[in-house]
């Protein structure tokens, strides 16, 4: 080669660092460790995850239920704090929320995640957070994928997804066909704003307020940052014991789309719900948005979660069993409203709120 002559082409001169990704698996070894269960075979470095399905055999009909999901732009907010060790327990929580809806064990999960370079000890850190939501959904983290792509994410952004399989007893699926007339809505709290309507939070305090991400704010007793950042609490073993012990008819993950939005999914036709405003104070965080943005509390209410993250319908003779349950599990839960017949021929809406929230 003569001297003026560029060096060869490599993998690394392209962007993609073979050596750093092996760094980070060494690095995510001991996090991934912590999140298993004892029908988990193999380790870390397999082509695929194993699970032994033989301990299905106490199920009599057993059914399969799997869910995926991602963070979404609540990622934003993790890249410019450089604070990435929580941002895992949100995706867990997105994907195992889903699954105990209709009754599912979480069982296990995978997880992807993409980068524009892999920086090893940050690799590292959004898997610590996954293996501990795993841990606290009682679930195993059985593989995953780190991949890097250069010239499509910056060398500081990265994106986040998984997929987790549960299982559920056939006769034990819950769902709207469960839900009868005179049941209880059971509202069980949220750490805040969860992992939706970051598009419209970041929107409003970042750029309309331009609001920087270490100011303090008195309403919500810490720094804004921290407060976008609070992981999503992770229902699913809660929501299990629940279904177990005082019996539940239906779940409802309250995500994008809001209460109004996914409880609907789980109302039959010729029922509905309604849902009392009074029976409960949002976090701060909410009625700060709202006034920062002048946002209308109907967009709020399709938007965010508004304090409710997960809600059950279950009978009222089971509800003193429930709130004992959740509050021997640390889960604020109050009774939001109740189940009653609906006239669909007047297009009745399947949900709806009432009243204004308690201050």
């Amino acid at each position: 080669m003569n001297d003026d002559q560029a060096p060869g082409a490599s993998y690394a001169a392209a962007g993609v660092d073979i050596a750093a990704g092996d760094t980070a698996v060494e690095l995510m070894r001991k996090w991934v460790a912590t999140a298993q269960r004892p029908e988990s075979v193999g380790g870390l470095g397999g082509f695929a995850g194993l699970f032994d399905a033989s301990a299905l055999k106490r199920y009599r009909r057993p059914l399969l239920a799997s869910a995926t999901d991602g963070v979404g732009t609540k990622l934003a907010i993790a890249q410019r704090m450089d604070v990435h060790d929580s941002i895992g327990r949100d995706l867990v929580a997105m994907v195992v929320d889903d699954l105990v809806v209709c009754g599912a064990e979480p069982l296990f999960m995978t997880d992807y995640i993409c980068v524009g370079k892999v920086r090893p000890d940050r690799v590292a850190a959004i898997v610590k957070g996954i293996a501990e939501g795993c841990a606290l959904a009682g679930c195993a983290l059985v593989g995953g994928e780190t991949a890097e792509h250069p010239g499509l994410l910056g060398p500081d952004e990265y994106d986040v997804a998984g997929a987790a399989t549960g299982v559920v007893e056939a006769d034990g699926l819950l769902g709207p066909d469960r839900v009868r007339a005179g049941d209880a809505v059971l509202a069980l709290g949220s750490t805040g704003l969860h992992s939706n309507g970051y598009s419209l939070a970041r929107h409003v305090f970042l750029e309309r307020a331009g609001w920087a991400l270490d100011r303090r704010v008195p309403e919500l007793g810490r720094t804004l940052g921290e407060e976008l950042l609070e992981p999503t609490r992770i229902y699913a073993l809660d929501c299990l014991a629940l279904a177990d012990e005082p019996g539940v008819h239906a779940f409802a993950h309250v995500t994008g789309g809001g209460l109004a939005g996914n409880l609907a999914r789980v109302i039959p036709a010729g029922l509905a719900a309604h849902i009392d405003r009074g029976s409960w104070t949002p976090p701060p965080v909410f009625s700060v948005l709202a006034g920062l943005g002048g946002v209308e509390r109907e967009e709020m209410e399709r938007t965010f979660n508004m304090g409710v993250g997960m809600v059950a319908v279950l009978p009222v003779d089971a509800v003193e069993a429930a709130m004992a349950v959740l509050e021997r599990r640390g889960v604020p839960a109050w009774v939001a409203g109740e189940i009653t017949a609906r006239d669909d021929a007047n297009d009745a809406e399947a949900v709806t709120l009432s009243g204004d929230y308690a201050a």
